[in-house]
C-alpha cells in the first residue's frame, strides 16, 4: 500500500513539475516527425492485464514500398535518439502510474507477443506491476541478454523493499546521465526475443 500511495504521489507531482517540458518535446517532436508525438502500444501488466502503454515517439511511420514500416534503424530520427538516450521518451508512463498500470520501479512492461514465449520462471515478472525503470535498467539495460534481464526481474520481485526502490531510482538518474546501455550492439534497442529452452 505504501508503494501505491508513494507512486502515486510522485507521478502527480512529477507530472505536474514537467508539464512545460512534456509540451516542448510533444511540440517538437510534432515538428520534426509529425502527429502524433506519443506512442502506444498494449503492453501486459501485472497478471498479464493488458493496457495501454505511452511514450513519446521516437521513430517516423515511413513505409516501403509494400506499404511495410521501415526497419527500425531507419526510422529513428536524430532528435528521437536524442530523447531516447536521455531517457525524455519514457516521461509519458508517469500517465500509466498515475492510472495505475504502472509503477516507478518493476520489471519493464514488454510487447504482447512475448507472453507465450516465457519460461515458467520468466513469467513470474507479471506477479506484480511492471515499472518505467527496474534492476535490469541499473545492470545493462539494452546491452544485456534477455535471459539476464528476467533473473534480475524475479530477483526484484523475491527480495523487494521500499530500499531496493530508492537504490534503483537514485542509479537510474546516473545510468541516464551516462547514457549506459541504451540499445543493444547492431540493434536500434535490442534484438527480439524468441524464447528460452526451459532446462
Amino acid at each position: 500500500m505504501l508503494k501505491w500511495v508513494i507512486d502515486r504521489t510522485v507521478a502527480l507531482l512529477a507530472l505536474i513539475l514537467l508539464t512545460p517540458v512534456l509540451g516542448m518535446i510533444a511540440i517538437a517532436i510534432c515538428i520534426k516527425m509529425g502527429w502524433p508525438p506519443w506512442f502506444t502500444q498494449p503492453r501486459p501488466g501485472k497478471n498479464g492485464q493488458i493496457f495501454t502503454f505511452y511514450k513519446f515517439r521516437t521513430m517516423t511511420n515511413q513505409l516501403d514500398g509494400n506499404g511495410q514500416l521501415l526497419p527500425d534503424e531507419q526510422r529513428l530520427t536524430p532528435f528521437g535518439q536524442f530523447i531516447r538516450k536521455t531517457s525524455l521518451d519514457e516521461l509519458p508512463q508517469l500517465w500509466n502510474v498515475l492510472l495505475g498500470h504502472m509503477s516507478l520501479v518493476g520489471p519493464r512492461p514488454l510487447i504482447v507477443e512475448y507472453l507465450d514465449r516465457y519460461t515458467p520462471e520468466q513469467n513470474r515478472r507479471h506477479e506484480v506491476l511492471p515499472g518505467i525503470t527496474g534492476l535490469a535498467q541499473i545492470n545493462g539495460r539494452n546491452a544485456i541478454s534477455w535471459e539476464s534481464k528476467f533473473e534480475m526481474d524475479v530477483w526484484y520481485i523475491d527480495h523487494w523493499s521500499l530500499w531496493l526502490d530508492c537504490k534503483i531510482l537514485a542509479l537510474t538518474v546516473w545510468k541516464v546521465l551516462k547514457r549506459d546501455g541504451i540499445n543493444q550492439e547492431g540493434f536500434a534497442t535490442s534484438e527480439e526475443f524468441m524464447g528460452t529452452l526451459d532446462p
